[in-house]
């Protein structure tokens, strides 16, 4: 059928039939009542986040009525015609179904069964979707995950309408879409819908929303505990092995943003039908947990962008909308009310009702961003992440350490990774996935094949690489099977210290990372101080790149630099895509790197281990369809040592003030860099050009009660525990 034949008999639908004014028994809402809608229509302009909701939902609904029932056959992969439509079609039906229970203007359930009456004519017709790619293809779109996500948001349009229909019309539209697409969800895709992750928790909140919506109590049961009713799958497992008892998601902060709404939406349902399954406080309340660690894992509101990230994506993005108004129902946590002011939107639910109401009356208190460890795994045993907070804004300097699991298929090969946020921006980044979601030209808007060879290779990020290998031998299924272990953590006012060890990621290596957040009188931020310390059973060449933000404006030692030609540092495991712009070797003091980003200078003193070299390098090479971004690395090289330690000092320092065309402390406030090694520690010291020294002492033990002593320069050191700080003065 062609589009205008589409459109034609769209509006004949539309025209013919109007919904009739009697409530069908049985078919009123399942999520929000009829009772509830009503109190909350009488307030809907009250209160301004809440009016403006209102207004820009029926903006843009009443331009897909005016735009008439579009329902094209499928063709196009993410971002085409096809696929964009249908995502058009299942937001107008969700907006029009709520707006039609807030305003009473019938047009709006006219519109929803109109356009479900259409898909109901379409959708016993699709088979596999003829753009489908791998192993999980929908009907709707390309992939079934974007089916279920049509399923999630249509049948609440649906839910909201249906108890105004005639018989005759529910009956086409259970028949011809819901019950069809529940199935197909589940049984049709039972090795996608019974497996614990993302996609199958789309489809859990689909199948058990449609399962309320129809009054299924046998959709519901699979929704919850899987296609064999075993609970080895389905909500309540995903809920169990997906989260840790602190919330945080195994897929790592990008996806949980994406995972949150099927979450929290269908617990929603699952509270509103059968609240005697207290589902917000199953596993001490892990879902309520999530939410708030979904924003912790931000940085001035935009995602850590760890694994298969898009650095674009921040709070203010429906899963987030969704999830902060049901959190906020829920617990009357009033610092939800100050992320929902930053976003500067809510739903147009009776829960977005309560955050509006009470964010215009001066409840709003500021969101508690601090210094935390989140544990990874179904009990906190895989891992985590380390996240330190230098103050309680969300623009302080934020340092993540990623000592988290594997995170599944969309998981990187970067054990004990890092990245660095400060005045406002990112200092050293980490790439994420390489795609561009939705964008047509980009293979179909799908991961790009660069996101297995560069993305998620080790040296894209920013940890140990061994001879030239990723993490694992780049098999992610071995990776789900390891993690590290965190041996210690602590944030007080001597700093903030995150210690964690990797063993497995390359056979016979072991290695131990201590990064410290130090805050030092007279610093614009912390210095980062990081320890890595390798041990292997044979010589081998390690690697550690540094991925950072900015231009460089000054290098302490002699380069050679490629100027007639750009070589390739490598062929394989992502090194095929480096540049190498030039090479250096430090001499025996400490070597550093000065880059600018913004107007604040960062220098990367180095304290080289013998015969290292260092690499500056460029992302891009060997990639003939420009998919890559351009940015810049360095790489510390030893080759042909089995032990290491790389000592390394990020410091943050200076201004430059391009309107008065001035600057100030462009140069390193440190004078050097030192590290000895002791029986049972390592000492790190640093001295300032104004003759003050700090001390760090880093034991090789975790154990809070172990004594230990060392001495450097001359000077007696005594301390228990792991981790201890000493300052001199100047002159002492």
């Amino acid at each position: 059928m062609t589009r205008i034949a589409l459109l034609l008999a769209g509006a004949a639908l539309f025209a013919a039939s109007p919904a009739p004014a009697q409530t069908a028994p049985g078919a009123q809402p399942t999520l929000f009542r009829a009772g509830e809608m009503a109190a909350t229509a009488k307030e809907a302009t009250a209160y301004p986040l809440f009016a403006a909701e209102l207004k820009r939902v029926r903006r843009e609904v009443d331009k897909s009525i005016r735009a008439g029932i579009v329902v094209p056959v499928p063709k196009d992969p993410g971002g085409g015609y096809t696929h964009e439509q249908h995502k058009r079609n299942y937001t107008a039906i969700y907006g029009a179904g709520l707006l039609y229970r807030i305003t009473g203007e019938r047009r709006y359930a006219d519109y929803v069964r109109a356009m479900l009456l259409e898909y109901a004519r379409l959708y016993p017709t699709l088979g596999n979707h003829p753009a489908a790619s791998g192993e999980r293809p929908g009907r709707l779109f390309w992939q079934s995950l974007n089916d279920a996500v049509w399923a999630v948001y249509a049948v609440q349009g649906y839910d909201a309408v249906r108890d105004m229909l005639t018989e005759a019309d529910r009956a086409t539209i259970d028949a011809g879409v819901f019950r069809p697409m529940a199935t197909f969800l589940s049984a049709g895709q039972a090795a996608e819908f019974d497996q614990i992750h993302n996609h199958a928790t789309w489809a859990c909140a689909a199948v058990g929303m449609i399962g309320y919506t129809l009054r299924d109590p046998a959709l519901v049961n699979v929704a919850l505990k899987g296609l064999k009713g075993d609970g080895k799958f389905g909500f309540l497992a995903q809920i169990d092995q997906l989260f840790s008892p602190d919330g945080y998601y195994t897929e790592g902060p990008y996806y949980q943003r994406y995972a949150m709404l099927p979450f929290e939406l269908f617990a929603r349902f699952i509270e509103a039908n059968q609240p005697e399954l207290h589902i917000f406080q199953y596993r001490d309340g892990v879902l309520l947990k999530a939410i708030r660690t979904a924003i912790q894992t931000t940085y001035d509101g935009y995602f850590f962008p760890f694994n298969d990230a898009m650095p674009d994506k921040s709070l203010r993005t429906d899963e987030l909308y969704q999830s902060v108004a049901i959190g906020y129902q829920a617990t009357k946590d009033p610092t939800l009310l100050s992320i929902a002011e930053w976003q500067g939107r809510t739903t147009l639910t009776p829960d977005g009702l309560a955050v509006a109401r009470d964010l215009a009356g001066g409840k709003a208190r500021p969101f508690p961003f601090a210094s935390q460890f989140l544990s990874d795994g179904p009990k906190g045993e895989l891992g985590g992440l380390a996240i330190m907070r230098a103050g309680p804004g969300d623009k302080d300097q934020v340092l993540v350490a990623k000592n988290s699991a594997m995170g599944m298929g969309h998981g990187h090969f970067d054990k004990l990774s890092w990245i660095l946020y400060d005045a406002g921006h990112p200092i050293v980044t980490d790439y994420g996935a390489a795609r561009f979601l939705n964008v047509e030209s980009k293979d179909g808007g799908r991961y790009l094949k660069e996101n297995e060879t560069w993305a998620k290779q080790t040296v894209a990020h920013n940890t140990l690489v061994v001879n030239e290998t990723s993490n694992f031998g780049g098999k992610w299924k071995v990776g789900d099977k390891l993690a590290p272990k965190q041996l210690f953590w602590s944030s007080d006012a001597r700093g903030t210290i995150s210690t964690a060890e990797m063993a497995g990621a390359w056979p016979g290596i072991r290695y131990r990372r201590t990064l410290v957040q130090l805050p030092v009188e007279g610093g614009e931020s912390p210095l980062i101080v990081d320890l890595l310390d390798v041990a292997g059973d044979k010589p081998a060449t390690y690697d550690l790149p540094l991925h950072y933000a900015g231009q460089i404006t000054d290098i302490s030692f002699p380069l050679l630099s490629n100027t007639a030609e750009r070589p390739v540092l490598g062929k394989a495991n992502g090194y095929q895509h480096i540049w190498v712009d030039a090479t250096g070797t430090p001499g025996a003091d400490d070597a550093a790197v000065t880059w600018i980003n913004d107007s604040r200078f960062y220098t990367y003193r180095m304290l080289p281990p013998a015969g290292a070299s260092v690499i500056l390098g460029e992302s891009g090479a060997n990639d003939p369809h420009f998919n890559l971004r351009r940015e810049p690395m360095l790489i510390e090289r030893v080759t042909g040592a089995a032990n290491v330690q790389f000592v390394n000092l990020l410091e943050p320092h200076g201004n430059y003030d391009a309107s008065e065309e001035k600057t100030t402390a462009s140069r390193s406030r440190v004078k050097h860099l030192g590290h000895v090694r002791t029986a049972d520690a390592d000492l790190v010291t640093i001295d300032f050009a104004d003759g003050g020294r700090v001390t760090l002492a880093i034991a090789f033990s975790a154990d809070a009660n172990a004594a230990h002593s060392a001495s450097v320069d001359g000077r007696k050191l005594d301390w228990k525990g792991h981790f201890a700080r000493f300052d001199a003065a100047k002159g002492n």
